[in-house]
């Protein structure tokens, strides 16, 4: 009798305390996406050149969706797969432009496993927005290392990084890190991993390759050369190789400290492949090297814009073995499923574009969990004008890819999309066209400006950068390349004064780690109403402004004056609240 109360008593402790059995046992999870790798870049899928042995050992011991999509370009999946809902509905649907942050009322995957007592840990491509209210650690992340910016050695990045010995940012701060930049990603990981074991944790683990200057050590190269003879095939190839060797100490270390048994561990690509093979333009199918049959790359609504790997993998789940689940999902469905096989419910307020494949995981024989799909580049993949109706969109439901809203393909019978059916199935194209209606309804409304906040306690020194350039279309100067050519254009940066108070706004042409002078003769700055003018000093780094600014949304804009007067803006703009 003394036993049973005994065991009764602490039964009311734990639900007292909010504990339980099933809350101590919650799974861990690890959510790898890699950047610019294709659903043809691994070995297990077919891949004749590349050896990817730890990629094709967690395909044989996972559950893979055969059918999986995300968007076609970096921004948009991230956002899509941080919040579970479209993109374009996000505000995050661009790369540059200022359409790469959130609206400040989306929440995270993060925030929602932060409250429900996970620890949150991001690490490598972040690529939602550099600045407070939009960086990883504002988002639900509590513990980051991340570069900024959409790759390693873009504009907004630190100064001088260039994927070797490299300065990221940790939990705020900038720190040097020695070794190449996957290695470090995934080492900083394990210390994530290590330090939070003893509770459920959630990981982000996002990296920057096979993006993107092409650099690798040649150990991991030299093997490829001779076999993916196209442009950066072999370097490309070969970061390819340093993820998977990556991925192999991972799963050995999750073995070793007992945590691969209760750890749902993901592996998934951002987009279509980037160079991966020779494609002649966006929306060919590859004329060298494989691209698993499908048409497209990166930046294409064809299949191999969008269509990617998706393994996952939870012993204690079952999800073992190797099973293939054929039917339609995508990134915005990641986000419910996870919730659901972690038993962390979903707020009434989350009002989510994705549908949970918990079940289909669970039941080979459970019907499909979605209906169908829309997957759409707003404004295409140069930015070449705003977003329309219908432009670079895709609708998908089982077999069937309407493209554009005109080109009807069947998958099955032609994975090349080579002959549109359109014209012999006018009843198909009636059909998915009033898929898309809705969609386009729904979300464009939300494709308004996003704001960056300006004395926000959170970041004391706001540095801008012209990448954020909110411009009507087009790319502003986003990488260093562009900028060194002192382009004669300048756009506003949609800001939002948290504080009313005096400000200083320095106005320069490089960071302030680059160490180099003003190209200029006069500048000049406008913000909320105000307007002011300075001659730019030889040899000044920056130009100084210092304005009282009242709370609210408003607009920055700046100019660099040369000899001939012709004005480029101020790349980069740091703004500081002084009182």
């Amino acid at each position: 009798m003394n036993q049973m109360f005994r065991l009764f008593t602490l039964i009311l402790l734990a639900n007292w305390f909010g504990f339980s059995s099933s809350a101590a046992e919650r799974p861990n999870v690890i959510l790898i996406m890699t950047d610019d790798q294709g659903y043809g870049d691994l070995a297990c899928h077919g891949n004749p050149i590349l050896k990817t042995p730890h990629l094709d050992q967690l395909f044989q011991e996972s559950i893979r969706l055969t059918d999986f999509h995300v968007s076609s370009f970096c921004t948009p999946t991230r956002a899509a797969l941080m919040t579970g809902r479209y993109p374009a509905r996000t505000g995050a649907y661009r790369t540059s432009s200022g359409r790469t942050m959130l609206h400040t009322d989306e929440r995270t995957i993060a925030n929602l496993f932060e409250e429900n007592g996970y620890k949150t840990g991001m690490s490598g491509k972040w690529h939602l927005g550099d600045n407070a209210p939009h960086r990883p650690q504002d988002r639900g992340f509590q513990h980051t290392i991340w570069h900024r910016c959409g790759g390693v050695g873009q504009a907004s990045d630190y100064w001088g990084n260039d994927y070797f010995d490299d300065t990221y940012e940790r939990n705020g701060e900038f720190v040097k890190f020695d070794g190449y930049c996957t290695d470090v990603w995934f080492s900083e990981s394990l210390k994530f991993i290590e330090q939070n074991q003893a509770e459920p944790f959630f990981l982000y683990l996002a990296l920057n390759a096979p993006h993107g200057p092409y650099r690798v050590d040649k150990k991991w190269s030299d093997s490829y050369r001779g076999h993916a003879d196209w442009g950066a095939g072999p370097e490309f190839y070969g970061m390819v190789a340093n993820i998977d060797h990556n991925l192999g100490l991972l799963r050995e270390r999750l073995e070793t400290l007992k945590l691969a048994e209760n750890t749902i561990l993901i592996f998934m690509t951002d987009n279509g492949t980037a160079n991966g093979a020779k494609f002649e333009g966006l929306t060919s199918e590859a004329i060298k090297g494989y691209n698993a049959g499908m048409r497209g790359k990166k930046s294409s609504v064809y299949e191999g814009g969008h269509r990617v790997p998706f393994f996952i993998h939870w012993p204690a789940g079952g999800f073992v073995g190797g099973r293939d689940l054929d039917s339609l999902a995508a990134h915005i469905d990641v986000l419910p499923t996870l919730a659901e096989l972690c038993e962390i419910p979903l707020p009434n307020s989350n009002a989510l574009d994705g549908i949970s494949f918990a079940k289909s995981l669970r039941d080979a024989n459970a019907l499909p969990h979605r209906d169908h799909l829309v997957v759409q580049f707003q404004g295409g993949p140069y930015f070449s004008s705003s977003p329309q109706k219908w432009e670079y969109s895709c609708v998908l439901k089982e077999n069937w890819r309407l493209i554009d809203g005109k080109e009807l393909y069947d998958i099955h019978a032609d994975l090349a999309q080579r002959h549109d059916i359109s014209a012999k199935r006018p009843d198909l194209v009636k059909a998915l066209r009033a898929c898309y209606t809705p969609f386009w309804e729904s979300v464009s409304p939300r494709m308004t400006p996003v704001s960056i906040d300006l004395g926000n306690p959170a970041e004391k020194r706001t540095v801008l950068c012209s990448q954020d350039w909110y411009m009507p279309n087009g790319n502003p100067p986003w990488n260093f390349s562009s900028i060194k050519r002192l382009p004669r254009v300048t756009g506003p940066w949609m800001v939002d004064v948290k504080q009313a108070g005096r400000y200083r706004l320095t106005l320069r042409q490089w960071p302030i780690e680059a160490n180099q002078t003003v190209n200029a003769l006069r500048a000049k700055v406008q913000i909320a109403g105000q307007e002011k003018e300075s001659k730019v000093e030889p040899g000044s780094q920056g130009v100084e402004f210092e304005m009282n600014l009242a709370a609210g949304k408003t607009k920055l804009l700046t100019w660099l004056y040369n000899e001939d007067g012709q004005a480029g803006g101020a790349y980069f703009t740091e703004v500081e609240l002084l009182e």
